[in-house]
């Protein structure tokens, strides 16, 4: 097992004394071709370029002597430190951090970031770092071959965003750019880069605060709010006690996309925007498009929202995680279920109809529950029944592809 291994973050300006030192010592070196190329990298130690990271990692941990690995930036912020440290490896590590590519970025854009949000683009990963991009008004993209700057914008549209492009931070091929997302396509981008995507309306807590990101403090408690912050009746699906349990079935959540279809007010849509999700309302009247539109610029979220019938309008919106249905009937619950959405939540006020959307969810594959939700409104000044409702919750899980 290797004496010691030190990790060393590189960021195109000169090395410190301490990397200069542990380099100096280093009977192995691994890392990218341009780190292997610094002067500084021993002529007598054994080089090992940094393609799979465990591959590498096996070799460290059984070389017999001192080795260092380069990497760029901050090695412990979404880099080699994570891997290196794993207990199948067994290996003990020193850090000399540099300036991480994000905070590099950032400082080219002249931005702060402490209020961005920052997320990993791998072919793997990069619907749900745009489901990212679209929640949220300031994020930056750490991407990969296969999810660069291209492959964002594409999966961006319908969303207006402004991406500012980071390429080769730190050498002499350093490029900054600033276009609008729908033309990120139209170009070809070198690696590594980092695209920080901003747009969308200013929210509450643009103006700093004590957390990362968005502040999850910064809204009112709980789940639900009152029926009339969203200036009107509400539909029957939009009942605060109907809302707060079918919030609570989907769980939306950061990297979810969901679908809100027959959105209303908007209630539940702001709501699960609000949970930092990304959020694609749906309806068929414009009113309900404005009343949803008005409710997410007030409380500083935000949403897609898409005027037309459903179930043929859902046919060119992306894939979601999962879906409230508000709204429609049988067609858009079955090709809802065609989507293969992890979770659908919808109501129904008889139990005939309830019975039939939990028949249809069930022969696509779904597992279904379905509850009686009876909620009584009291006015308190002299505890009297003021208004009464009843609705089943019925939710489906998938349980096969």
């Amino acid at each position: 097992m290797a004496d010691r291994v030190t990790v060393i973050g590189w960021d195109g300006s000169p090395l410190t004394a301490a990397a200069c030192g542990a380099l100096g010592a280093a009977t192995l070196v691994a890392g990218a071709a341009h780190h292997l190329a610094l002067p500084e990298v021993p002529a007598s130690a054994e080089r090992i370029r940094l393609g799979s990271v465990d591959l590498a990692a096996r070799r460290i941990a059984g070389h017999r002597g001192t080795a260092v690995v380069l990497a760029d930036g901050d090695p412990g912020f979404f880099g080699v430190v994570r891997t290196l440290r794993g207990p199948e490896f067994g290996l003990e590590v020193e850090v000399v951090p540099a300036v991480s590519p994000v905070a590099a970025a950032f400082a080219r854009a002249g931005m702060p970031w402490d209020d961005a949000h920052v997320v990993v683009a791998h072919p793997r990963t990069l619907r749900r770092a745009v489901n990212v991009c679209r929640a949220h008004t300031k994020v930056a993209v750490l991407t990969s071959p296969g999810a660069g700057p291209a492959e964002l914008g594409l999966l961006m549209e319908g969303v207006h965003r402004t991406f500012v492009i980071c390429e080769e931070l730190g050498t002499d091929h350093e490029q900054v750019t600033v276009l609008t997302s729908d033309k990120a396509a139209d170009h070809t981008w070198r690696d590594p880069n980092v695209v920080i995507v901003v747009g969308g309306p200013v929210g509450a807590t643009e103006g700093g605060g004590w957390i990362a990101g968005r502040d999850p403090a910064a809204g009112p408690r709980g789940w639900t709010r009152p029926a009339q912050v969203y200036g009107g009746e509400l539909g029957e699906g939009e009942r605060d006690v109907l809302r707060a349990a079918q919030l609570a079935r989907l769980g939306p959540r950061l990297g979810d996309l969901v679908w809100d279809i027959g959105c209303g007010s908007g209630a539940f849509a702001t709501e699960a925007a609000a949970a930092g999700a990304a959020v694609i309302a749906v309806d068929l009247d414009p009113r309900s498009c404005a009343r949803t539109e008005a409710a997410a610029r007030r409380f500083g979220v935000q949403l897609q929202i898409v005027l037309g019938t459903a179930p043929h309008v859902l046919e060119n919106l992306p894939e979601p995680d999962v879906v409230r249905i508000g709204g429609g009937g049988a067609a858009v619950v079955s090709a809802v279920a065609d989507r293969r959405p992890q979770r659908i939540v919808t109501h129904a006020g008889t139990r005939d109809a309830a019975e039939r959307v939990g028949r249809d969810l069930s022969e696509h594959g779904y597992h279904v529950e379905c509850a009686l939700l009876q909620s009584v409104d009291l006015d308190t000044r002299a505890w009297t029944e003021t208004e009464r409702s009843v609705a089943f919750l019925l939710s489906g899980e998938l349980t096969r592809s």
